[in-house]
């Protein structure tokens, strides 16, 4: 009973990531002319300066975070790190809806890689509501992407595969930081610090340093660093770790509809029929696809 309620919380936990990713695109578009690589680098060193100033506050000497196994830190940057530059190389060779929609098949694939560490629900096994779940949100993600205009042209192959290494990248990193059980959730500062390095690294050899002109565009670069683009991994790192990925995993598809909601509230877009199914369809499959975690949720009595 207390495993259960543990799991549960620990879900709604990384569910809080989806909520905060959710916030990635009004964000953005507030940041001004910052390049890519540069914006990244400014929101993960937010990131590690937000872990950093934690460990002083607590009285911990924040090498302590950092004496990490090898395994740990290769990880830790092959998602963070590794999942940004894809994914901004996707952006940069295909037309971003469709490298976004690509993108999105990262949930599906984390709960099919769940397959491959038992004990995810009662009986080990993949169950037909967790691949009906990812299905419809899936369906929902489409129906929500095909309506601006989706064309897969073969001249864009190159940015479609780096849309589906961005996928199989942060989908196969979430799976395998369940294998890490003991490496803490406060070595994402690490994390976070070692990506802002390398982005940094990137930054200077590909890009031109443009700053932002406005306190408003400084304001969305911090909100970044302390959300989406950085305190979000916190939260998520905790559900994969002890929360139900499966659950999380068909909830994940929350993030592109509640991210085209929020562009439309702040009058970047417009609310349509195609939207309210689209809706119906991911909340139905991220509902579904946690069918486990709503059985198993002790009632109070």
């Amino acid at each position: 009973m207390a495993n259960d309620r543990a799991t549960f919380r620990a879900t709604l936990i990384g569910a809080g990531a989806i909520l905060l990713w959710a916030s990635l695109a009004v964000f953005t578009a507030f940041t001004g002319p910052v390049p890519p690589l540069q914006l990244t680098a400014l929101t993960f060193t937010i990131a590690f300066a937000l872990a950093l100033c934690t460990w002083l506050a607590r009285g911990e000497n924040p090498l302590r975070h950092l004496r990490l196994p090898l395994a740990a830190w290769a990880l830790g940057i092959f998602g963070l790190f590794g999942y940004h530059a894809l994914y901004f190389i996707a952006l940069k060779l295909a037309p971003p809806v469709e490298a976004s929609l690509i993108n999105y098949l990262w949930p599906l694939l984390i709960v099919v890689f769940s397959a491959l560490l038992p004990g995810q629900n009662q009986d080990g096994r993949l169950r037909w509501f967790h691949i009906a779940g990812v299905a419809l949100g899936l369906l929902g993600t489409l129906v929500l992407f095909v309506g601006r205009g989706v064309q897969f042209d073969p001249a864009h192959l190159p940015g479609f595969a780096a849309a589906f290494a961005c996928a199989f990248t942060w989908s196969s990193y979430s799976v395998l930081s369940r294998r890490l059980p003991d490496v803490a959730t406060d070595s994402i500062g690490g994390f976070c610090g070692a990506a802002a390095l390398l982005a940094w690294i990137g930054h200077g050899l590909f890009e031109t340093t443009l700053w932002p002109t406005e306190s408003l565009h400084w304001l969305a670069i911090v909100a970044l660093g302390l959300g989406p683009a950085g305190g979000a991994f916190f939260l998520w790192d905790i559900g994969m770790k002890r929360g139900d990925i499966r659950a999380l995993g068909s909830m994940a598809y929350a993030a592109p509809l509640l991210s085209t909601l929020l562009l439309i509230l702040f009058g970047k877009g417009e609310f349509s029929l195609r939207i309210a199914l689209a809706c119906a369809l991911i909340v139905g499959g991220a509902i579904l696809g946690a069918n486990d975690l709503w059985r198993r949720h002790p009632r109070r009595q």
